[in-house]
């Protein structure tokens, strides 16, 4: 009897993981009907892309226990591959996303294996370094880059399909959302997932309990890397100019705030603080001269009534009702 109820169990949690994903997948694909012009549709795009950069970095942070203050640059790069393969060497926008992605990736996990070496304050300063270097080479590499003017980028096409318009767009990055959701939720609870939150809590128990530390960090890394690297492509496509403030240090902070403030170790938590951190700029835009301020008491607000976020914060607070 006792050996059977876990196998009655996991049944149940898996449909009580499907379920808010199911509906919020639905929500996302009504969306684009219901929003009322292009402007709308754009916001919508950019929380898109930056909840699934956030999940992405996430895994890395919240979940691994690893800092990184220079995600920002591989964004920057994935999207400047994207478009310097694509307008410059003429190729297909899918085949130079999947490439540029591929060489961020072997890049990353070349670097992850160096740095990833570090602790706390020192990986950070690394990993900030990290993004200073790729600003700088991005800004001077003009016959490339186009230098600090930026550059263009093609329209993205694949299997003949041109993706044009706000709606088609939105239904894209809205499907890429759902999917990072998706995966990002069966790695944390696989062994795997397992193996990463117990690095996150002691490196040196779970390294005792037979986990590869420095592989498994390395790989959380290149993924996390990839996937930004690939969500900067998208980006370079869907706006059509890009310029080298993408890989800049401010954009790394927005990063890593949107996980802390959302919740760090949590998938939906990084969902919550992309859609603030994209969405407060808009709504306090009316108060001119003032929305700065406005920002910065949401976000010291957030941070002393929800000091662990605001996802896994309110869940605490609601299990302690229902108790």
């Amino acid at each position: 009897m006792t050996t059977a109820e876990p196998l009655t169990q996991q049944p149940s949690r898996g449909r009580s993981r499907t379920a808010p994903l199911l509906v919020f997948a639905l929500a996302l694909a009504a969306l684009p009907l219901v929003l009322p012009n292009a402007y709308y549709a754009d916001v919508a795009i950019r929380v898109a892309i930056n909840a699934t950069v956030a999940i992405a970095l996430n895994l890395l942070i919240g979940y691994t226990g690893q800092i990184s203050l220079g995600h920002a640059a591989f964004f920057g790069l994935g999207a400047y591959g994207s478009a310097i393969l694509a307008s410059r060497f003429d190729w297909p926008p899918a085949a130079a996303l999947a490439a540029s992605a591929a060489m961020i990736g072997g890049f990353a996990y070349g670097l992850a294996r160096v740095i990833l070496r570090l602790e706390g304050h020192y990986l950070a300063m690394a990993t900030l370094g990290v993004g200073v270097i790729a600003t700088i080479a991005l800004t001077n590499e003009t016959g490339l880059t186009g230098g600090p003017d930026g550059m263009s980028s093609p329209d993205f096409t694949l299997f003949g399909f041109t993706v044009s318009g706000e709606r088609q767009w939105c239904w894209l990055f809205m499907a890429i959302l759902v999917a990072a959701l998706w995966l990002a939720a069966n790695l944390v609870d696989s062994p795997a997932g397992r193996a990463l939150r117990a690095l996150r809590g002691s490196e040196t128990a779970a390294r005792t309990l037979g986990v590869d530390a420095a592989s498994f960090k390395a790989r959380v890394f290149t993924l996390s890397a990839i996937a930004t690297a690939a969500m900067g492509s998208l980006y370079a496509h869907y706006v059509g100019f890009i310029t080298p403030s993408l890989a800049a240090f401010p954009k790394s902070i927005e990063l890593v705030t949107m996980v802390v403030v959302g919740g760090m170790a949590s998938i939906w938590g990084s969902v919550l603080g992309a859609a603030l951190f994209s969405l407060a700029p808009e709504l306090l835009a009316r108060f001119e001269g003032y929305e700065t301020i406005g920002f910065g008491v949401i976000l010291v607000a957030t941070m002393i009534f929800l000091p662990r976020g605001i996802a896994p914060s309110l869940a605490a607070r609601f299990r302690r009702k229902d108790s």
